[in-house]
């Protein structure tokens, strides 16, 4: 499918999932802005080789997810926003009884709260064009609980629900809201988490990675941030249009149990 003529904006990805999400959108022909709180010389760079690599407008704007004003003004930067993906997200794992406050206001806001601003300055953008898609990453948190991740799994079934009222506010026009669940993502975060994995349990590789990292993931194998940027796009084309209001699990069956 193509998606040219279509601008997609994708909060936090100057790399992990939003990046992959944003190379698999121009991959289809979108073209694309950047995000990140960061303004560094190689977020600007990093647009620019998407762009030349898919032949695509990219860009790259900063802007502080934990902020109202810079969520909204990162959409009003972009111009134009078809497609929304909500990704931006942090974790901080501690029992509730001694989860530090600062963390949790910082976990709802960067995790939640931005995907309410984003997506209340995008509405009016969509409408005016006639065609919106406003994809959520939640999280197979966003569907279940695990222990000591209070903020986290809050803040994802928010997402959810957010996603939820969206797409009954739009369901009458030519915009769909979803929120893709995905379980354990091999992105370059947790593959830094690996060796020290390793060490800590005596285990080769593979072994912890499936008997210790991806204990609740019943494939045992990750998700990949080309496969969720694959969803996304799939969420974005015209066989979409009547999925609305829902929730994609890319968990290796984890919200099966």
């Amino acid at each position: 499918m193509t998606l040219q003529g279509k601008t997609a904006v994708i909060t936090g990805s100057n790399s992990g999932i939003g990046l992959g999400v944003a190379r698999e959108l121009a991959r289809a022909g979108a073209d694309i802005v950047l995000n990140s709180f960061t303004d560094r010389d190689e977020d600007h760079a990093l647009a620019a080789a998407i762009g030349s690599e898919f032949g695509v407008t990219a860009r790259y704007v900063a802007a502080d997810m934990s902020k109202a004003g810079d969520c909204r003004a990162l959409i009003e930067s972009a111009g134009t926003c078809d497609i929304l993906v909500n990704n931006a997200g942090i974790q901080h794992v501690a029992p509730i009884d001694e989860f530090p406050a600062d963390k949790w206001d910082a976990i709802i806001a960067i995790n939640m709260n931005s995907a309410f601003h984003t997506t209340a300055a995008a509405l009016p953008k969509m409408r005016a064009a006639g065609w919106g898609r406003v994809v959520n990453i939640a999280s197979a948190h966003g569907l279940t609980a695990s222990p000591y991740k209070s903020a986290y799994v809050a803040a994802k079934h928010g997402v959810v629900g957010l996603t939820k009222v969206t797409a009954l506010e739009t369901a009458e026009e030519p915009i769909t809201a979803n929120a893709i669940c995905p379980g354990y993502v091999l992105t370059p975060l947790v593959e830094a988490q690996i060796p020290d994995t390793m060490e800590k349990y005596c285990m080769g590789r593979e072994e912890v990675i499936k008997k210790v990292m991806l204990d609740r993931q019943p494939s045992r194998e990750f998700a990949t941030v080309e496969q969720l940027g694959g969803t996304t796009v799939f969420l974005c084309s015209d066989a979409a249009a009547q999925i609305t209001g829902t929730t994609i699990s890319v968990d290796g069956g984890w919200t099966a149990l």
